[in-house]
């Protein structure tokens, strides 16, 4: 491991000496994609660095205890020599995950589908609600929202919403939230005050670039129409909303906005590309996924893998077991924990297979 690490610290010091080059950064296009590289190995080498100066404080503290030392400075080495190993294998665990293979989705931004399931009006709610709980994950994080296409109800739900979420990782921290989200409360429609219980389904598609699928013009079906909902008068005269079908897959997308056919169609395509994206990985991945069955989940929209109950305030995911009392935390974009320990239970089960 510690070779493969040292490897990744040469290349990550050519990568530096080649971006402080004037003749690179001439070239802005490789001087950006060194950059990006240089970016990416930037954790693991000062987890590295760090390792290593723990390695050589515990080879010091070694050689010190060979010499004669008075019993005060004898027990002080000692006990920071124990600290010192306690630290070494902590980064050499570190050092496992940050060498784990990467996604190659994760960098991505993301396109998240969600809609209401089973319950009705109440399925629509919470669907909205959930929406508003990423969107808070995002702003919290720094990312950029935009909504794609949306289907709203007239009580301030969703049928459906597609949204693009833009920035660093993404990916990497959303992928976990596909499936199925199920809801226990009583709804502001229930005069008598029963529990009901809804579900909403929730997609997580990594955006693909233009160059990660390849669609034959041909092979499309555009057509258009009038947009529904609110806009007023522009809205009900003119053909703005796009929808296309791919037809090999049979794959259909639509796209409404109040102004623009051209910018619908952009917006289509880029929904089209991730699911076409979604449908090869699943396809690859098929075997991977039988084979070895990830604790947090498969990722596949059927699956239910977290319970909102309300009148105990509580979260439960169900892929790890985990139940938090801080409902209304968790739906104010407070994802962090959940995420958290998503991760975590992700790369213990990944690191048991390459052990």
């Amino acid at each position: 491991m510690l070779d493969k690490v040292q490897a990744i610290e040469d290349k990550y010091v050519e990568l530096e000496n080649l971006i402080s080059d004037p003749a690179t950064m001439a070239n802005m296009s490789e001087w950006q994609k060194l950059t990006k590289a240089h970016s990416k190995l930037t954790d693991i080498v000062v987890k590295f660095r760090e390792y290593k100066s723990v390695h050589q404080g515990i080879t010091d503290a070694l050689e010190l205890l060979k010499d004669k030392l008075d019993d005060d400075f004898r027990e002080l080495v000692s006990a920071e020599l124990t600290e010192l190993k306690a630290a070494k294998e902590r980064l050499e665990a570190e050092l496992k995950v940050l060498l784990l293979p990467r996604d190659p989705n994760d960098d991505k931004n993301v396109i998240i589908e969600i809609r209401g399931g089973a319950g009705g009006d109440e399925a629509a709610l919470f669907a909205g609600d959930l929406f508003r709980m990423y969107t808070r994950y995002a702003e919290n994080c720094g990312w950029r929202t935009e909504i794609m296409d949306a289907n709203p109800t007239d009580l301030g739900g969703f049928k459906e919403v597609v949204f693009v979420v833009e920035g660093d990782g993404a990916y990497s921290r959303l992928k976990y939230e596909s499936g199925v989200h199920r809801v226990q409360r009583v709804p502001t429609t229930e005069a008598s005050g029963r529990i009901h219980t809804s579900t909403v389904t929730v997609a997580v598609l990594p955006e693909a670039e233009e160059v990660d699928v390849d669609i034959n013009q041909n092979d499309l079906k555009i057509d258009t129409y009038c947009a529904s909902g609110a806009g007023g008068q522009h809205v009900n005269k003119t053909e703005s909303a796009v929808r296309i079908t791919h037809l090999p897959s049979g794959v259909v997308v639509q796209c409404q906005d109040e102004k623009s056919q051209l910018k619908n169609r952009d917006r289509a395509m880029r929904v089209l590309r991730a699911k076409l994206l979604e449908l090869a990985e699943a396809s690859q991945h098929a075997e991977v996924a039988e084979a070895r069955k990830s604790q947090v989940g498969t990722g596949d929209r059927s699956e239910r893998i977290r319970t909102y109950n309300f009148p105990q305030g509580r979260v439960t995911d169900h892929r790890i077991g985990l139940t938090l009392h801080k409902l209304d935390f968790v739906l104010n974009g407070d994802l962090g924990e959940l995420i958290g320990a998503l991760t975590t239970t992700d790369q213990s089960e990944r690191l048991k297979q390459v052990e």
